[in-house]
């Protein structure tokens, strides 16, 4: 009787097994169209990133095209009245508007970059767990205020207040050309302008780094501490390799944003048309930004054509700067 029993329990075990196997495969190709349902998607999703890209590119060439392909005369006449009197072709037009774009899109990254990888390496090693969390709620904070706002801000109560730091700065660094006086008052200049910029892309970075800093593995950060390490040591042998990649992919995304704000540069910045260094003083820069932003109520056709030709040039710098930081991101996973 007890092998009949066990046979009998065997035999329900197997139909069992037989029935799960039958359910699985009847679940299977719903399994298969749901897989095959989530990658049209995806691949629309991904072609539609593209359709859109090309668009803009499309849209920016028919724009800018009657600048190029018009009289000459009429083309020269535009450029002189856009730059008042200080270009009469469009490589003299955008090439100081290149030069101002990137020397104040540059500097605003140097000044942010560095504290706000010190703010993240403070979110995530240093600060206690309330702090860290109320820290984390002002940066994300800060990364979604208005472009505009800290233009506002910047005018009005920044700006007038960085004079005497600036007015300090060219008295005692004015041998070195970059800051040679005097300084303008008020100083709506490059340096300003810069600061501007830094503030505003300083909680992209730091949100960034923080996320992928707290991604570095727990087992080598106590690895480090347990061969003697001190805190610092640990972070600079563990996390910041660790998450040298996306820090880049961070400040490139900053760089991205700094290069193409408009209302902020605007509003404090006042423009010149020339190649300088002199950070201090006023009218010397602009960037294509604000320069079409400036520019664009008051031209005709033509002149429109010119300023959509010049924003042409920012997408290209644009799509290079991002082309630069993918190499190097690859070059730093590859390692």
């Amino acid at each position: 009787m007890t092998d009949a029993s066990e046979y009998d329990r065997a035999e329900k075990d197997m139909g069992v097994t037989v029935d799960t196997r039958n359910a699985d495969a009847k679940n299977e190709p719903d399994a298969h169209s749901h897989d095959g349902i989530f990658h049209m998607a995806a691949l629309f999703c991904g072609a539609l990133i593209l359709v859109a890209l090309g668009a803009v590119v499309l849209f920016l060439l028919l724009r800018a095209w009657p600048i190029f392909a018009g009289p000459r005369s009429q083309t020269e006449a535009v450029f002189t009245s856009l730059s008042g009197g200080k270009a009469h072709g469009f490589l003299q037009y955008v090439g100081p508007l290149i030069f101002g774009t990137v020397v104040i899109a540059a500097l605003a990254l140097v000044i942010a970059f560095f504290v706000a990888v010190g703010v993240a390496l403070f979110i995530n090693f240093y600060a206690p767990r309330r702090v860290g969390t109320v820290l984390n709620y002002v940066v994300d904070l800060l990364a979604a205020i208005p472009s505009v706002i800290y233009g506002l801000w910047g005018a009005l109560i920044l700006v007038p207040a960085m004079y005497p730091f600036w007015n300090w700065v060219s008295m005692h660094l004015g041998w070195i050309p970059m800051f040679a006086g005097p300084a303008a008052n008020p100083p709506r200049t490059v340096a300003s302008a810069a600061v501007i910029l830094a503030i505003m892309i300083m909680p992209i970075i730091t949100s960034m780094a923080r996320d992928i800093l707290a991604q570095t593995p727990r087992l080598n950060q106590e690895a480090a501490l347990a061969l003697g390490a001190t805190k610092w040591e640990m972070i600079r042998l563990t996390a910041l390799p660790f998450a040298k990649s996306g820090m880049v992919s961070a400040s490139m995304l900053a760089l991205g944003r700094a290069l193409g704000e408009t209302m902020a540069v605007m509003m404090v910045l006042s423009p010149g048309m020339t190649y300088s260094w002199h950070w201090l003083q006023a009218s010397k820069s602009q960037t294509i930004a604000a320069n079409i932003a400036a520019q664009y109520p008051e031209a005709d056709s033509l002149g429109v054509s010119a300023l959509i030709a010049t924003g042409l040039v920012l997408f290209v710098i644009t799509f290079v700067v991002n082309l630069i930081a993918r190499r190097i991101t690859k070059k730093g996973g590859a390692r």
